[in-house]
């Protein structure tokens, strides 16, 4: 059975929220939905039935194609004895004319959430604006929420613990990497972002970051300086250096990046015992070395598999 005092912690404390970016949250927030999390995690390795959404149904919105965002809503809402109905752009009348605001109404009478992937962050917003139905942010140009509450659970699986914990960004400062530093400052987790000058995190999200951190007592910083980064770090994590939609010369790109790549050399800075993260998909000899990501120090498949568990729990709390 689910422990019935982290389903009314859960139940209570997200009621009426949109689940959009991480700074709208606390940390007793984010741990009480790691720890729903783990417990759904449990009843569905255990073979538990756990039927929270029976009759509820979440529309999926993509304007930007994903393998582990959609399998990971669809097959969630199906576990929870829901149904999830996928929308790609091609289904819907916004990319013919129709306000983002109509169809945050019209959805609102139709369906009990909405999962949205997109590109610009004020689409998401102004779609939680119009609904009066949750919001769940699957991905915008400037946040990834789901992603980063996934690497959490991920992390404290393995660490047991988010106190004294140091983690290293190496490569894009994108969208994981802003809400890792969000997430990071949230938790109390020192985080440090090594990127190049003309690729570091927004200097507004950055200003942010630095107020969470003063409240938890994190340290978090940018450089571009991979090795300091990495120095004494508990857990690595990188992502593709073009992101989707990113158009430029990528072999330029690439050279400039070249020096931030995690391989064996650059990890003889960290921890004998640090964990890998990434986001995936991976391109493997770009952004990391094979040796890394198949190596006995990646966690990338347990980070996808959390995916899955921590949807569960943001959907079961908000819808």
């Amino acid at each position: 059975m689910i422990n019935p005092v982290v389903v009314q912690n859960m139940r209570g404390k997200l009621k009426g929220k949109h689940f959009l970016k991480l700074a709208d949250f606390t940390r007793d927030e984010l741990m009480d939905l790691i720890q729903y999390a783990i417990e759904l995690k449990n009843m569905q390795k255990k073979g538990e039935a756990h039927h929270l959404l029976k009759g509820k149904t979440l529309a999926m919105i993509f304007e930007k194609s994903s393998t582990r965002t959609r399998v990971s809503f669809e097959t969630g809402m199906y576990q929870l004895g829901g149904q999830a109905l996928f929308l790609n752009k091609n289904d819907l009348q916004i990319g013919n004319g129709e306000t983002i605001a109509d169809t945050a109404k019209v959805l609102s009478r139709y369906v009990d959430g909405i999962m949205i992937r997109t590109f610009e962050h004020k689409i998401v917003e102004e779609l939680a604006e119009n609904a009066s139905i949750p919001i769940i942010n699957g991905l915008t140009d400037d946040f990834h929420p789901c992603q980063v509450l996934a690497d959490l659970m991920t992390i404290y699986e393995k660490k047991g613990t988010f106190n004294g914990l140091k983690l290293a960004f190496v490569g894009d400062g994108n969208n994981m990497a802003q809400s890792l530093l969000m997430g990071c400052a949230i938790m109390g987790i020192d985080c440090t972002i090594a990127s190049p000058d003309n690729s570091q995190v927004k200097p507004e999200i950055y200003s942010q970051v630095k107020e969470k951190a003063a409240i938890s007592g994190a340290k978090v910083e940018q450089t571009n300086d991979p090795k300091k980064a990495v120095e004494n770090a508990d857990m690595i994590y990188t992502d593709v250096w073009a992101s989707m939609g990113w158009n430029g010369d990528f072999e330029i790109r690439k050279k400039s990046f070249m020096p931030y790549q995690v391989n064996d050399t650059l990890v003889k800075g960290a921890k004998e015992d640090y964990l890998f993260l990434h986001c995936l998909p991976a391109h493997r000899e770009e952004e990391v070395t094979s040796s890394i990501i198949d190596g006995e120090h990646s966690v990338v498949f347990d980070q996808a598999e959390n995916r899955l568990h921590v949807q569960k729990a943001v959907l079961a709390s908000l819808l």
